[in-house]
């Protein structure tokens, strides 16, 4: 079972951090063989430490040495593999639980906060439910879907966290109108060039129940842009 073999590795990665946290010198990479031993424990430590929030070392290596001694072993062989197994088959679902807490958390501040801000001065409201307000108007023809686009932006989430940001990068993105968020795609539709506006974009309009695993945007977050539309490129 690979989860095992895994686990393996890492109990000899945790011997000799242990050693090495008892006074041993760590030993230095010399050749190619040293490189890719000292690779594949780094690897092996980023899955522990990522499929563990707790992990009992002393176990850990308690374990595998028993199993290279053959003495005092606490779990029968036969159903180890099971009880990793089912351990991960467990965590598996309580994250899926969490994770739709989590989604229909976000889906709920996301429609607080969008009812709240309807009814501020400036805010309009599309027939999509799109939000956005005119932070300054352009004087420029106005995009199409056929339209690629030059764009500065900046990204945050309801709480003011920033995701992603043109202006920050210091310098401007250039797009497809249809190859955004569909938000962004109808947003740039009602610009003309040199206005710059402010988009409230519901989940819906945005990345939904599957934005990018691992990034700062969650499931059904509602999203914030100020969004300047600099040129039509073609």
């Amino acid at each position: 079972m690979k989860i095992m073999k895994c686990l393996s590795l890492a109990a000899m990665v945790i011997l000799l951090v242990s050693c090495n946290n008892n006074g041993a010198a760590q030993k230095p990479i010399k050749t190619e063989l040293d490189s890719v031993s000292y690779a594949i424990g780094m690897d092996v430590a980023k899955n522990v430490k990522a499929s563990f929030d707790d992990f009992d070392n002393e176990l850990f290596i308690q374990g595998f040495t028993n199993v290279l001694d053959s003495t005092d072993i606490l779990i029968d062989a036969t159903i180890a593999q099971q009880v990793v197994r089912t351990y991960f088959q467990n965590k598996q679902k309580e994250d899926a639980i969490k994770s739709q807490e989590a989604a229909a958390e976000n889906k709920e501040a996301g429609e607080k906060f969008l009812a709240e801000n309807k009814t501020k001065e400036g805010v309009q409201t599309t027939a999509s439910g799109l939000q956005y307000s005119v932070l300054k108007e352009g004087t420029g023809e106005k995009p199409t879907t056929a339209s690629k686009v030059k764009v500065h932006y900046h990204g945050t989430l309801i709480d003011g966290t920033v995701f992603d940001s043109s202006v920050d990068k210091g310098e401007p993105a250039e797009f497809g109108v249809t190859q955004v968020i569909k938000g962004w795609t109808e947003g740039l539709q009602l610009m003309n060039v040199g206005a710059k506006y402010k988009f409230f974009v519901p989940s819906s309009l945005a990345y939904g129940a599957n934005p990018r695993p691992g990034g700062v945007i969650k499931p059904n977050a509602t999203l914030i842009f100020d969004v300047e539309l600099l040129e039509i490129v073609k």
